[in-house]
């Protein structure tokens, strides 16, 4: 999926509210309107286009989803988990902190299936980068680390990245370059130049400046293949260019 196909999803959604809304009367399926709008927020979240109001669009998401049933209330959780990863990319990683350890405590008060395994690490790699925006990079280590064997493909790169980048937090960056080294499955569209961007901090840290640029271009590159301008990530790797500076 490219960054037109992320807008596709969107527009394609938004546009099913919209129809849903105009109609005269009730709605026979009145989950449909909450869902498309879900798929519309989760779509612009992935793009990263940051002048959207997403906070208030999952806010109340998550509002409808805890007055009702059905699939509102089968994705409260999921919707939680994005809110506190809007909240991070907002620069609010204490509020963010907060909702991901919601998430986890609520799941840990149920019984667990396989989609709620996924959930669990999914939220605590939330939590982990909760942690490193807040410079607790060692919490972070130790998330990282203990999850490793749990995860299967889908989750195996996003805790290798925590995992990288709490490590170069602490200084350790011979170590997050080695991790960062090791083979991964390729990343979804929504991950692009994730990987890149703390490798490319590691060998910038090591004094490797002719391949940490080479690595932060490959990134921005991949940014920018799926990415909006606007995401936090093209403004990450261009601050690392700017301090890497001209090749």
């Amino acid at each position: 999926m490219d960054k037109g196909q992320f807008e596709e999803a969107e527009a394609r959604a938004r546009a099913l509210v919209e129809a849903r809304r105009s109609r005269r009367g009730r709605d026979r399926r009145p989950g449909t309107v909450w869902y498309a709008a879900y798929v519309a927020a989760l779509a612009a979240r992935a793009h990263g286009r940051q002048a959207h109001p997403l906070l208030a669009e999952f806010e109340a998401l998550i509002a409808e989803a805890e007055r009702t049933y059905g699939i509102h209330r089968g994705l409260l959780l999921p919707a939680r988990l994005n809110r506190a990863w809007v909240l991070i990319d907002t620069e609010r990683p204490a509020e963010a902190e907060a909702e991901a350890r919601d998430v986890l405590r609520a799941l840990a008060r149920r019984a667990h299936d396989e989609r709620d395994r996924q959930l669990e690490l999914s939220a605590l790699i939330c939590l982990g980068h909760t942690l490193c925006a807040q410079g607790r990079y060692e919490e972070a280590e130790t998330i990282a680390r203990g999850n490793r064997a749990r995860a299967d493909t889908d989750v195996v790169q996003p805790l290798r990245v925590l995992l990288i980048r709490s490590l170069s937090g602490l200084g350790r960056h011979a170590e997050a370059l080695a991790e960062s080294l090791e083979s991964l499955p390729e990343p979804q569209p929504h991950a692009a130049g994730h990987l890149e961007l703390y490798r490319a901090t590691a060998l910038h840290a090591l004094g490797r400046r002719a391949e940490a640029r080479a690595e932060a271009d490959r990134a921005l590159a991949a940014c920018e293949r799926y990415l909006h301008p606007t995401h936090s990530r093209n403004a990450a790797v261009r601050t690392l260019l700017s301090r890497i500076g001209p090749p």
